[in-house]
C-alpha cells in the first residue's frame, strides 16, 4: 500500500530563490495526489541569492519541510549526496532547484517503483535548448558508454527515484568526487526509464557553461572508464612501431644511397609528433593523478551550516 510508504524528495539549490517556492507547492500536490507519505528537503548549496529567507519562511510555516544550508557552494553532486544521508524515507527522490524536473513525473515514477524497480529514471527524449547543446548532451552519452566499463542510461540525469537500498549503497561510497548518475548504474538493482520533455530554467541563466559541461563530461569518463589510460599503451606500440618502421627504411635507403642528403624536416616532423604524443600522455595521466589526489586528502564532502526541521532526530 503506498499510504504506508514514504517518500523523500531531495532538491538541489543554487540560485533558485524564485523557483522554491513553486517547487514546494508542486511536489507538496504531488505526494498529496499520490497519497503516500512524505518530506521535503531543499539542500541550500551556499546560494548568493535570498534562498536561505525564502526557505526559512516555508520550514516556519511547513514541518514537512527540511531546510540543509552548506557553509558555501560544494556541487549540485554533493548537495544531492548532502540530502540523501539526510533522507529518511522508503524511496528517494532527486531533483534539480530549477524547475527543469518536472515533480508531477513523480506520479509515474512510484507506479514502477510499486511494480518492483528499484531505479526509476527520467529519460530525456527531447531538451528545451539550443541544438548545439542538445547535440553535445547526446554526443557525450554516446561516447561515455563506449569507453566506460559500465552502461549508463543515455539522456538519463539526475532526476530519479531511487529505493532505500540503492540510496545506502551509493551513500556507502566513499569517493568524494561524485558523479551520481555513474554510481547508480554502478550499483545495479532493478532500473527503467521514462521518458520526459525537459524545459529550459523557468527563472534566471543557468549557471551552466560549456566549459563546465566539459570539466563535468571529463569527471564521467576518468571516475568510470580506463580507456584513456589503454590509450597511452597503445599509442606507445604504435610510436614503438613507426619508430622501428623507419629505422629499417633509414638504413635501407642510405645502404642503396650513400650520398643522399641527410634530412632535417623529418627529424623535426618526428620529434612534433612524439612530442605531441607525450603532451597528450602526460595530460591523461595529471587527469588520473589528479583525482587520486582529490581522494586521498578526504576531505568532507560538504559541510553543513545549520539545519531545519531535522527529520532525521525525530
Amino acid at each position: 500500500m503506498i499510504s504506508k510508504k514514504m517518500i523523500s524528495a531531495v532538491i538541489a539549490c543554487y540560485k533558485d530563490e524564485k523557483a522554491i517556492p513553486l517547487m514546494h507547492e508542486r511536489l507538496t500536490q504531488t505526494f498529496k495526489k499520490i497519497g503516500c507519505d512524505y518530506e521535503i528537503i531543499f539542500v541550500n548549496d551556499g546560494s548568493p541569492d535570498d534562498s536561505e529567507k525564502v526557505l526559512e519562511k516555508i520550514c516556519s510555516e511547513d514541518q514537512k519541510t527540511t531546510a540543509i544550508f552548506h557553509s558555501r557552494n560544494f556541487s549540485s553532486q554533493n548537495a544531492f549526496t548532502s540530502g540523501m544521508n539526510q533522507a529518511i524515507g522508503d524511496a528517494v527522490v532527486l531533483l534539480d532547484g530549477d524547475l527543469q524536473d518536472p515533480p508531477e513525473l513523480i506520479e509515474d515514477f512510484v507506479k514502477k517503483w510499486i511494480d518492483g524497480f528499484d531505479v526509476v529514471y527520467g529519460k530525456r527524449i527531447k531538451r528545451e535548448s539550443t541544438n548545439l547543446m542538445n547535440f553535445a548532451y547526446k554526443l557525450f552519452y554516446r561516447i561515455f558508454n563506449k569507453v566506460s566499463y559500465l552502461d549508463i542510461p543515455s539522456d538519463a540525469g539526475d532526476f530519479s527515484l531511487m529505493d532505500k537500498k540503492v540510496v545506502e549503497a551509493i551513500n556507502k561510497a566513499e569517493e568524494r568526487d561524485r558523479f551520481i548518475r555513474g554510481l547508480r548504474a554502478w550499483v545495479g538493482f532493478n532500473q527503467i526509464g521514462i521518458p520526459y520533455t525537459r524545459p529550459e530554467r523557468k527563472f534566471g541563466k543557468t549557471t551552466n557553461s560549456f566549459l563546465k559541461n566539459i570539466r563535468w563530461a571529463k569527471k564521467g569518463i576518468f571516475s568510470f572508464s580506463y580507456v584513456p589510460l589503454e590509450l597511452i599503451s597503445y599509442l606507445s606500440y604504435f610510436i614503438v612501431l613507426i619508430s622501428a618502421a623507419a629505422l629499417i627504411f633509414y638504413v635501407i635507403y642510405y645502404y642503396i644511397n650513400p650520398g643522399a642528403p641527410k634530412g632535417i624536416t623529418t627529424l623535426i616532423v618526428l620529434t612534433l609528433f612524439i612530442g605531441g604524443i607525450q603532451l597528450l600522455s602526460v595530460s591523461i595521466l595529471s587527469e588520473y593523478i589528479g583525482k587520486i589526489l582529490e581522494e586521498t586528502k578526504k576531505r568532507p564532502q560538504y559541510i553543513i551550516k545549520k539545519i531545519l526541521n531535522n527529520h532525521k532526530k525525530i
